[in-house]
């Protein structure tokens, strides 16, 4: 519970972005300020020096956590970005839950053809790690300009594009434990009573297999978040994700290793926000799992 209070504290800072955008630093977060001044402690300094170093972290409202190489203010971007990573991990798991327990489902109560041919498509998406089936797909959607099936179309630059690659390369990791649960749950006696009633298929997965799936995609949800968020920081640092001007905490860390040596905030500020949000959220799901099924062995492959 603790760390979930944890996550819920960082989930609320980020939404509370705009406001502290806009009443406390008065700036957002894609304005460049490379060549401004600010006073600190009586005295005027740049925002970025002569030779490229951004201000450190002051007690400026503006530059609280100090600036970027094009100074732009840490503060703010760092809760965009986090805004941006928490809705893309919110959205992927989302999309994998839905996939994998609509996947599993049907998988394993059909059984024989159905079963080999949605099982063998979780296999091949499961041979390759998850970051590297990122990288691939999230760049050839970045390179082709976006994507466009009929009405539905998103350009390349798009948050949807990173939670939609995310999204879909962790359906196995759902889909394959609920279906085993449902070749287990197909068999028992109440499914046998509803076939002996006459319920077709699709009533009875969704009216008595479905609800006995609850605690297990409980169980799925934080967890899915977590490895979501994670990924997406991955593909943002690789470049395979979150597309400038948009800022993820990703995108920051990748943006100020240059700057490593001579502005460590610029790695650390995102990255603290990354671990403490994940870790968050992550024991928070190990609670929930050993609350709501103590003897599941269910594991997230990262």
């Amino acid at each position: 519970m603790a760390f979930g209070g944890l996550f819920l504290l960082v989930l609320l800072l980020c939404l509370l972005a705009p406001v502290y955008s806009r009443y406390v630093a008065h700036i957002g977060p894609n304005t460049n300020d490379i060549t401004g001044t600010v006073r600190v402690g009586g005295r005027v300094e740049d925002v970025v020096s002569p030779i490229g170093i951004p201000i450190g972290p002051t007690w400026h409202t503006r530059f609280l956590l100090g600036a970027d190489q094009n100074g732009r203010t840490v503060a703010v971007r760092l809760l965009y970005g986090g805004r941006t990573s928490l809705e893309i991990g919110f959205i992927a798991a989302a999309i994998t839950i839905v996939l994998g327990v609509a996947f599993g489902l049907v998988a394993g109560y059909y059984r024989g053809a159905v079963d080999s041919v949605l099982t063998r498509f979780m296999d091949l998406i499961w041979a390759y790690p998850a970051v590297l089936l990122g990288v691939a797909i999230g760049t050839s959607i970045a390179v082709g300009g976006g994507i466009g099936i009929g009405p539905f179309q998103l350009r390349g630059n798009s948050i949807l594009v990173p939670a939609l690659v995310i999204g879909l390369v962790y359906v196995p990791y759902v889909a394959k434990p609920i279906r085993g649960q449902v070749l287990s749950l197909r068999e028992q006696e109440f499914v046998q009573a509803a076939r002996c009633l006459g319920c077709g298929s699709l009533r009875i997965m969704l009216s008595e297999i479905l609800p006995n799936l609850t605690s297990t995609i409980l169980v799925f949800v934080p967890l899915m978040v977590a490895g979501a968020i994670l990924l997406e920081a991955s593909l943002s640092f690789l470049g395979a994700g979150v597309q400038p001007p948009n800022a993820s905490w990703g995108t920051m860390i990748q943006g100020g290793l240059p700057l490593l040596t001579t502005s460590p905030q610029l790695v650390l500020a995102p990255g603290i926000a990354l671990v403490l949000a994940v870790l968050g959220i992550n024991v928070f799901g190990e609670g929930v799992r050993d609350a709501l099924d103590p003897r599941s062995q269910i594991r997230v492959g990262r």
